[in-house]
């Protein structure tokens, strides 16, 4: 298989997979538990999972000093920032708004990109910009999509886990892994997550067990688990294809999120939603990777 499909492949997978974790999250998060307890619960799963993952490959779990202070900003900005976010926000929003609203990755990730130099704009690219915003308009305007207009206060806060998104990807595309590979960037990430949260999980009350073990922990541990590969899938993407590139993972989390949201919680959508889904992903297909990008996977 060729770079280039490979990469599409992986990507399609990533969206995929990655759309049922919001309605999974919104399962795990049903029963009242704070958002800094899932954290650290989804970051011990993540230890566990691509810890074994990287002892059967016959992997060594090193970690230089430049790998660590690399390891400790993924931590901060690919995880605990967007996952904070998102569980805070997600308690209040429907699963499937959530997932429209993660459109708005490369919506973001193309002006950081510009501005480290890794893409240059283009009219086209304001145009996609514009529409990704009036997407976004359309989902928070007054009894437009919300089961209640006061939510809409939480859209702008739910987009900060996009932001962050972009962000790591970025950082990532720009400066590399420091010698780790995808796998180990996730697992020291998510075990210095675990780390800085469980402190702030146990002060503020939010700490809890998986037992007894029901439908919301099954959700957070499989959820978990799931997004500790998905995840590790998009640091590589991010590796060979870059930023702009694995950022239109958005595009398959978006539709398959509604989709999942449909068929494990019966959520339903007014027009306005589907008008919103199409204007923003309308925007995100002007955002297209440059032509370096492009080059990368061919």
């Amino acid at each position: 298989m060729s770079q280039r499909l490979t990469c599409i492949v992986v990507l399609l997978a990533l969206g995929i997979g990655w759309g049922s974790t919001q309605a999974l999250g919104k399962i795990a998060a049903s029963t009242g538990h704070g958002p800094f307890g899932l954290i650290f619960w989804q970051g011990i799963v993540g230890v566990a999972v691509l810890g074994a993952l990287t002892l059967a490959r016959g992997r060594r779990l090193r970690l230089s000093w430049a790998a660590l202070r690399f390891a400790v900003v993924i931590a901060m900005v690919g995880t605990v920032l967007p996952t904070y976010t998102f569980y805070t926000s997600v308690v209040h929003l429907p699963a499937g708004i959530m997932s429209l609203l993660i459109s708005a990755v490369p919506l973001f990730s193309f002006p950081m990109a510009m501005a480290l130099g890794m893409d240059r704009f283009s009219s086209r690219r304001l145009v996609g910009l514009i529409c990704g915003l009036a997407g976004v308009a359309l989902i928070a305007l007054p009894g437009a999509s919300l089961p209640d207009p006061a939510l809409a206060i939480w859209v702008p806060f739910a987009l900060l886990g996009p932001l962050f998104y972009a962000a790591e990807g970025n950082v990532v595309a720009r400066w590399g892994t420091f010698g780790l590979d995808p796998v180990q960037v996730m697992f020291w990430a998510s075990l210095i997550a675990a780390i800085i949260i469980l402190p702030v999980a146990v002060l503020s009350g939010q700490m809890f067990f998986l037992a007894p073990f029901g439908r919301p922990e099954a959700a957070l541990v499989f959820n978990s688990g799931l997004h500790a590969l998905l995840y590790a899938g998009y640091v590589w993407l991010n590796g060979k294809a870059g930023a702009v590139f694995a950022s239109q993972v958005a595009y398959f989390v978006t539709g398959s999120g509604v989709f999942w949201a449909m068929l494990l919680l019966g959520e339903r959508f007014s027009t306005l939603v589907w008008v919103a889904l199409v204007v923003m992903l309308a925007g995100v297909a002007l955002v297209q990777p440059n032509e370096r990008a492009k080059a990368v996977v061919a």
